[in-house]
């Protein structure tokens, strides 16, 4: 009985106990349901809706870049692209080959599209090709039902309307490389170019625009069901620049005469690029899809290095056309008076040195403008020594030499006007007085670029003003503010500077100028300047005893460059102009003659007159047509 008891008792607690722990665990199983369900439903909402709803970029629509008169020279066409996604697709290589008979494929299109297929998911569309045109989409469209898996996209495409004429300018947008990510997301998206040369490189954050974005509800998997919001992006801006469009085409048409070439030509008050040529150039579209290696080799391997800008980026010796800065430093400095007479007798003799003129029996007794006028390298042998090499460097430098320029566009180089400390600093070795001479009819180590000449011979035409070359008039649509860099006055005396003008007016206008039969024939337009021709070899001893003593006897590579700087008109200076013409040989013969037809029709253009009302230019101009 005792025992029935006790086991009864035992019984009892044990049912207790479970009782309890059951109810105890119910009481947890419920507190938590109530947490997940009511008190963290709004959270766990939220998390549901990430798993469900991605978010996904849209790529802005890149700025347009124009010219001063609204002339479109960068734009963005619809871009007809071909999508396919595999799982759609089925057998992938059956539907190419399928394709191949409506749009002909290349062998190494299909290889891309295969891995690409290969390498991601299924349901990720992949391009097959871009840039369609109306006819080749009609053709698909049609042949669709048994091309299963492809479908036309639309997009955007940068093409730049006047490419031969200005891509050494606006430059071109190519793929992101691996090395130009960021982090900005923007970046990543699946065809979206970025600027690489040029302005498109200078203002790339600007013309980009910012991305908008769309909600689009996806699966487990992550295949798109369908979109739900869509926010469009932030257009970039457009950039107008300073460039005139007719005379950058007219100043490519008349350098095209010569095999390599480039020339200058800026408004002497303002510092506004009006055209920036080189030439050969080459068309900036190719580069927009991918440049195909033949073509990449073209470019890559001619000798005239079309790629190349050599407006900004070329470097040559200045020749005479370094005369007016030899000048300048000499009555700043006091050595010498405009109107002292040095002899010039075909040569000099320094140390155990002769140093020739290029007119072997001499130019006899002349003064400063004379010198200039004729260009006697005697004269400026002589004034060079009295300077001294760091003084003709410190004011090469001021008007604009061997120095980068604050352009608003990348790839410059800075040429070089040497120093005693930058030939210690370089070559270990001492700075020779000979050096000097050679440097002060710009030869030598002296290298200058066809901007740097067009800046120097601006800020001499204007009275002796810094004004700052740049090609970015506006940014951000007509009503934006101009860009106008202050011109400062760099502090050089007035009587220098008119002693200096003249001696390039006699140049072209006097009796024995050495451009005189260039001067522009039409009153009002006459131009003032200064010939130069800078030496790349000389002509041995073997070459002379084998007949060859001219310049244009030589082979094209070993011939002189021949330069011009110039501005007009004398009366009221408004327009530089630089021309350098690689291998040309004499400045007077070849260059003189281009600058002035560059000059004579930058004046009748007249690009430096008052600019069209931002209310024209907001609905796109046609500007003119040259």
């Amino acid at each position: 009985m005792d025992r029935d008891t006790d086991r009864q008792r035992s019984l009892t607690r044990r049912t207790l106990v479970l009782g309890g722990l059951q109810v105890g665990l119910f009481g947890v199983l419920g507190a938590r349901l109530y947490e997940l369900q009511v008190t963290e439903a709004e959270r766990y909402a939220r998390l549901a809706d990430d798993n469900r709803i991605n978010v996904q970029l849209i790529a802005p629509s890149r700025g347009r870049i124009v010219d001063r008169f609204g002339q479109d020279l960068a734009v963005n066409d619809q871009d007809f692209r071909l999508l396919m996604v595999a799982e759609q697709a089925g057998d992938v290589e059956a539907v190419l080959d399928r394709l191949s008979a409506v749009l002909p494929l290349e062998d190494d299109e299909i290889e891309r599209v295969l891995r690409d297929v290969s390498s991601r998911r299924s349901f990720v569309p992949v391009t097959v090709r871009e840039n369609l045109s109306f006819r080749q989409v009609a053709e698909i469209e049609v042949n669709a039902p048994d091309l299963p898996g492809l479908s036309i996209d639309v997009g955007e495409l940068r093409r730049y309307p006047h490419a031969r004429l200005t891509t050494h300018v606006v430059g071109y947008v190519g793929a992101v490389s691996e090395e130009e990510l960021t982090g900005d997301p923007v970046l990543a998206l699946p065809g979206f170019r970025i600027g690489k040369s040029g302005v498109e490189r200078e203002h790339d954050l600007t013309l980009r625009g910012e991305a908008g974005a769309r909600q689009v509800e996806v699966n487990a998997i992550g295949r798109i069901i369908r979109e739900l919001s869509r926010e469009e992006g932030q257009p970039g801006e457009d950039v107008q620049l300073t460039l005139d469009l007719g005379l950058q085409q007219y100043v490519q048409e008349r350098l095209s005469t010569e095999i390599s070439a480039a020339a200058t030509v800026i408004d002497t008050e303002t510092g506004e690029i009006l055209a920036l040529a080189s030439h050969p150039g080459y068309d900036g579209n190719l580069f927009t899809n991918g440049i195909d290696h033949a073509n990449w080799q073209r470019l890559l391997n001619d000798p005239h290095t079309p790629l190349v800008n050599k407006a900004i980026a070329g470097q040559y010796a200045p020749g005479s056309t370094f005369k007016m800065v030899v000048a300048l430093a000499g009555l700043e400095d006091g050595v010498i008076d405009p109107t002292e007479r040095i002899f010039c007798p075909g040569h000099m003799d320094f140390g155990n040195h002769r140093f020739h003129c290029w007119r072997r029996g001499g130019h006899g007794s002349l003064a400063m403008i004379e010198s200039i006028a004729q260009s006697c390298d005697v004269y400026y042998y002589e004034l060079a020594r009295r300077v001294g090499m760091d003084r003709i460097s410190h004011f090469a430098n001021r008007l604009g030499l061997g120095i980068n320029l604050p352009l608003d566009m990348p790839g410059q180089r800075a040429g070089l006007v040497p120093t005693r400390a930058w030939k210690e600093a370089t070559r270990g070795e001492s700075w020779l007085q000979g050096e000097t001479l050679i440097a002060g009819i710009g030869q030598g180590y002296v290298l200058t670029t066809p901007l740097q000449l067009a800046v120097m011979t601006a800020r001499l035409a204007n009275g002796g003003r810094e004004v700052t070359p740049h090609l970015t008039l506006r940014v951000g649509g007509p009503d934006a503010p101009l860009v106008d860099p202050p011109a400062e006055p760099l502090g050089f005396a007035e009587e220098n500077m008119a002693v200096v003008r003249e001696a390039m007016i006699a140049v072209t206008s006097g009796r024995t100028g050495t451009a005189r039969r260039s001067q522009i024939d039409e009153p009002g337009f006459e131009m003032a300047g200064k010939t130069g021709t800078s030496q790349v070899r000389r002509i041995t001893a073997a070459e002379r005893a084998a007949g060859i003593t001219r310049n244009q006897d030589l082979p094209w590579a070993r011939r002189d460059h021949a330069l011009f700087v110039g501005y007009a008109p004398i009366a009221a200076p408004r327009y530089a102009c630089s021309v350098v013409v690689e291998h040309g040989g004499g400045g007077s013969a070849v260059a003189a003659p281009i600058a002035s037809d560059i000059l004579r029709e930058t004046q009748r253009r007249a690009p430096a007159r008052p600019l069209i009302q931002a209310s024209d230019l907001a609905d796109g101009l046609e500007g003119q047509d040259g």
